[in-house]
């Protein structure tokens, strides 16, 4: 029997969409998970099942045991299940007039119900940024076991967020001519080979893009085997203490455009320049800060033939500046490309500008982003070049599908599933599959049910 301290009163959604307040206690959600198992379930949300081996495959119900502190796998744990199944499906926060409930989404988490968006945010308001910072770099290990990241070519580049937050704050433009709107500042580095991301950090008054890139690197040092990694970085992050801190390092070197002050434009243009093919030449001096006992290398960029344009950069290291320009610099890009195609998991905006909230939900979307990516990969083209969104619409939300318990086994079944989606040849007979990659198939937030899917 659950003693008294172990039952509580949580806000939930019931099947008319009203909120109302139910107890609950461990062998109350067990309880009403087997039964709801019992019925079986029909839906369309039984696709995000698909996301389920991922989770064992990257280790997500440790993660966030030890992000919660639920080490039983109790309600909070299931409740941050909720929260990163929620990223998948590209949501903000299930409000009550879309609820999900008895959908089969629910059964995902490992709950018998859909918690509201006040039960989300009070546990995300008992986490610290630390807590959420430690849970980037716990989940930057698994990824980096699972071989998501080449480590030798890293984006830095800086993300606002509109928020729409009440509060009175700075606002700024995210580009010149553009209205001043209110934002949240985040700094994000990404593997520039793999297009995934590592993690961030959040800027604010009282965290200058410095300080906020210089805790990142921090973050990725007590993770990645870094062997003078290229960091590629934009314009924003210039400043004399970030230079003097990867001079100082034997882990990295980095280039970024330069800001296009009147002094550093008069000493390139004054600079002789090669010429490597039609309309473009490059040239380098070395430079230094004031106040700096470190220099650096100032590299000009002429583009034309008769009338040219220059552009200067900030470079450390010893490779060539041809192939610094022409080849390493573009791939900066792929954190771009990385805000286009998963941005909907929720970093396209922010509703509340709580830190500890942001940290928590952001990190907490970086779970879902990392089991998804191992979905796609095992989907046939198109399908892997899909947005975050279109993905979820298209396969998480969209598939009509049934689920029911045969023994000790889960079984969805998919109906109408493109042959060409590869689907079928990676997830029929899951728990051998799971197996033979000496992966437990029982899952734990499902009281060690097996998984297993039928595609008809």
């Amino acid at each position: 029997m659950s003693s008294q301290k172990e039952i509580r009163e949580i806000e939930i959604y019931s099947t008319k969409r009203k909120i109302r307040k139910h107890r609950i206690s461990p062998k109350v959600i067990e309880r009403e998970i087997r039964n709801i198992l019992s019925r079986k379930v029909s839906g369309t949300l039984l696709g995000i099942f698909l996301l389920i081996p991922e989770h064992l495959r990257l280790g997500t119900w440790d993660l966030i045991k030890s992000w919660t502190g639920d080490l039983s796998g109790g309600l909070k744990a299931r409740l941050a299940f909720q929260i990163v199944n929620e990223a998948a499906l590209c949501v903000n926060g299930i409000r009550q007039t879309r609820s999900l409930n008895h959908k089969g989404f629910e059964l995902a988490n490992g709950l018998p119900f859909i918690a509201t968006d006040k039960e989300i945010h009070n546990l995300l308001a008992e986490h610290t940024i630390e807590e959420g910072k430690q849970l980037q770099i716990n989940l930057a290990r698994l990824r980096e076991s699972l071989g998501h990241y080449s480590g030798n070519l890293w984006a830095f580049d800086p993300h606002r967020i509109t928020t729409f937050s009440k509060r009175i704050m700075p606002k700024k433009k995210s580009k010149k001519g553009n209205l001043s709107k209110s934002v949240l500042q985040t700094f994000f580095s990404l593997d520039a080979e793999t297009g995934q991301p590592f993690g961030f950090t959040i800027g604010s008054s009282g965290v200058t893009v410095t300080k906020a890139s210089i805790d990142l690197l921090k973050m990725m040092k007590s993770v990645l085997p870094f062997k003078q990694t290229l960091l590629v970085a934009d314009t924003e992050h210039e400043s004399r203490i970030l230079i003097d801190y990867i001079n100082e390092s034997d882990e990295y070197d980095i280039l970024m455009p330069a800001a296009r002050r009147k002094g550093i434009m008069q000493i390139i243009k004054k600079l002789d320049y090669q010429r490597h093919w039609a309309g473009y030449s490059t040239a380098e001096r070395s430079h230094k800060y004031k106040k700096s006992q470190y220099g650096f290398r100032l590299i000009g960029q002429r583009c034309g033939e008769i009338k040219y344009s220059y552009k200067p950069f900030i470079a450390t290291g010893d490779q060539l500046s041809l192939e610094l320009l022409s080849e390493k610099y573009p791939q900066r890009w792929k954190i771009e490309e990385f805000f286009n195609f998963e941005g909907k998991m929720g970093w396209d905006r922010a509703s509340t500008m709580n830190l500890n909230i942001r940290y928590g939900k952001m990190s907490l979307a970086l779970i879902a982003q990392a089991v998804t990516y191992e979905l796609k990969k095992k989907l046939s083209a198109p399908y892997k070049q899909w947005t975050a969104e279109h993905l979820a619409n298209s396969i998480f939300k969209s598939i009509d599908a049934d689920l029911r318990v045969q023994d000790d086994t889960i079984i969805v079944t998919m109906y109408n599933v493109p042959e060409t989606s590869g689907l079928k040849k990676h997830y029929e007979n899951l728990p051998e599959k799971l197996k033979a990659e000496k992966i437990n198939p029982k899952i734990p937030w499902l009281y060690n049910f097996k998984l297993d899917f039928r595609f008809k």
